[in-house]
């Protein structure tokens, strides 16, 4: 068997995520398709801010910042300047789903030639643990105790995914997890396919990837991923959306 190397599109350096977060895993599977497909010297990453807001620490490739939600309305602007290059975004649920969520509707809706990676940990975590548009029904978070109860204004999960799918300039949208080796090598094929389709000039294209977040969650890196499989799962089925 080949040996297990660092991708080139990786920087050599020492992570700054809890253990058993999945952002770690996340970024090593979009630098391994990135190198796949030879795109290095062209490809742009748009940073989000959250707990990967030091995402161009651990890349290889041109990576700048945007401020909270707006990586595709910053991602639009460098693809449609220099529309020659691999752009794609990189977001939690918080910056995604909450204040960008009229930067994420309207790209999409535009149909923008892009690629985002949607990170779904169900929780704001760099910030203390508040409930997310993302957090499940019952789940506890620093500002639902009690559980997220939409029958007392708190309202549902936000399912971005589905919603998204139903633009017609969406042509592809896939939720997968990091959950075990397995969901690993899934995920890959998900994130490639949506690089894939931005080189082909087909349009906007997302993929959500369920995440555990340890320490937020109050949980051991096992039983986190556990929890994917168990809970996280049940709220957010997996599978292409579109």
């Amino acid at each position: 068997m080949p040996d297990f190397k660092r991708t080139k599109s990786l920087e050599n350096v020492p992570t700054h995520y809890c253990p058993g977060c999945g952002h770690g895993i996340i970024h090593r599977l979009v630098a391994e398709v990135v190198d796949e497909l030879d795109i290095r010297e062209k490809t742009i990453g748009i940073a989000p801010v959250g707990c990967a807001v030091l995402a161009y620490d651990y890349w290889n490739f041109d990576v700048t910042e945007a401020a909270h939600g707006r990586p595709l309305a910053v991602a639009t602007g460098i693809k449609r300047t220099r529309p020659k290059n691999i752009v794609f975004t990189y977001q939690g649920d918080g910056d995604l789903a909450a204040i960008g969520t009229a930067e994420t509707l309207h790209a999409a809706n535009r149909g923008e030639n892009l690629t985002c990676i949607f990170v779904n940990n169900t929780v704001y975590g760099m910030t203390g643990g508040q409930m997310a548009p993302t957090t499940m029904s019952g789940q506890k978070t620093a500002t639902t105790p009690f559980g997220r109860h939409p029958d007392k204004g708190e309202g549902f999960p936000l399912k971005i995914s589905e919603i998204l799918a139903l633009l017609p300039g969406v042509v592809y949208v896939e939720r997968v997890a990091v959950s075990t080796p397995q969901r690993v090598m899934s995920a890959k094929k998900a994130i490639k396919q949506a690089f894939v389709n931005q080189i082909e000039n087909k349009g906007f294209s997302l993929v959500e990837v369920l995440s555990m977040c340890p320490t937020i969650w109050g949980m051991s890196p096992v039983h986190a991923a556990e929890y994917i499989e168990t809970t996280v799962i049940k709220a957010f089925p997996l599978g292409r959306i579109k």
